[in-house]
């Protein structure tokens, strides 16, 4: 295995860092000058209006007033990273990263899970960037997860191991359906009829919310008025469709009970933290349902999940933040091909 590049250098004004998080429909960009730093000139760009990530690379770059050239990036990216080559879960990017440096001109190009990001932002997020959901609190240096559903179902655990906190990146999302409830057992059953394979993320997503409308609409004969996941939502906040509020009651449940077995399957006593493009715009209904009930569950090991705590993401772009950690924990590593 020959070395491909220098260690990760520090970012200057002159020589950021470009850091992304690049989701199934939404690719978030921003500049990185120096070590610990916030992201800057950060944009928000649609997956869909480009080919691949040199294009909405180059399109963001040439926007920059400052026409700074960065030779270092980390992206953020929606699905497992596996060798060279890499497609988004649920978009249309299909690619080289080895060919995507070099056409960017850059030293150093690194992909890592996007709820790995999240999860190693997480340590540097302030308090204001968390709302509490149920009670509970964080306990110091213990493991913790991140949890979120948007175009999919992202998951990964954060662990502290010698003074650093390292992400522990899975696809926990594809893991089993989390049904409870007879309801939950039926809208499931119709789910099954519609799709070849049911997994956590059929429901627990932003395409899954809607899924779970339509089945329930199926499971009460009832013609579906909402056809977006967006109506859905805010029909079920709203209280003006029934059969969505309970939708998106039944979104809550279930995700807590998935939060749960994650919890426990990691032993996440510092806390499950949890992101994803929905839950931010619904709040309220969140911390009213029984996400924190089901959370905690009717467990054999009774009382384990009491004291664990449950909180709301609500900062802007943490994942951006996660990128730029991920290239400082490497600065010293060299790349290697």
């Amino acid at each position: 295995m020959r070395i491909a590049a220098p260690a990760t250098h520090a970012p200057t004004p002159g020589a950021p860092w470009l850091v992304a998080d690049i989701g199934g429909t939404h690719a978030r960009f921003g500049l990185v000058a120096e070590l610990g730093g916030e992201a800057l000139e950060v944009r928000i760009l649609r997956c869909a209006e480009f080919p691949d990530l040199v294009a909405a690379v180059e399109n963001y770059l040439d926007r920059i007033p400052s026409g700074a050239r960065p030779s270092m990036a980390c992206a953020a990216v929606a699905g497992p990273v596996r060798g060279d080559r890499f497609r988004l879960t649920n978009a249309h990017w299909d690619f080289s990263i080895s060919e995507s440096r070099i056409r960017l001109g850059l030293d150093r190009l690194e992909l890592i899970n996007d709820f790995t990001a999240l999860a190693l932002a997480v340590p540097d997020l302030p308090d204001s960037a968390f709302v509490r959901i149920g009670s509970g609190v964080r306990w110091a240096a213990e493991p913790m997860v991140v949890i979120g559903p948007g175009t999919g179902l992202g998951v990964s655990g954060l662990m502290r191991v010698q003074q650093r906190w390292i992400a522990i990146p899975g696809e926990g999302g594809h893991a089993g359906l989390p049904v409870e409830t007879e309801q939950e057992t039926q809208v499931a059953r119709v789910l099954r009829e519609q799709h070849p394979v049911v997994d956590a993320e059929t429901a627990l997503s932003g395409p899954g919310l809607g899924r779970l409308y339509r089945a329930l609409c199926v499971v009460h004969g009832v013609t579906p008025a909402a056809q977006q996941p967006e109506q859905v939502c805010t029909a079920g906040r709203r209280g003006t469709d029934d059969l969505a509020r309970e939708a998106l009651s039944m979104f809550c449940g279930m995700l807590g009970t998935f939060a749960g077995n994650v919890a426990l399957t990691l032993g996440a006593r510092g806390g499950v933290l949890l992101g994803g493009g929905i839950l931010p715009g619904i709040v309220d209904f969140l911390a009213d349902s029984d996400f924190r009930a089901r959370f905690i569950g009717n467990r054999s090991i009774a009382g384990y999940l009491d004291p664990v705590a449950t909180e709301l993401i609500v900062a802007a772009t943490p994942a951006l933040r996660g990128a730029a950690v991920a290239l400082e924990q490497h600065r010293l590593i060299p790349e290697t091909v």
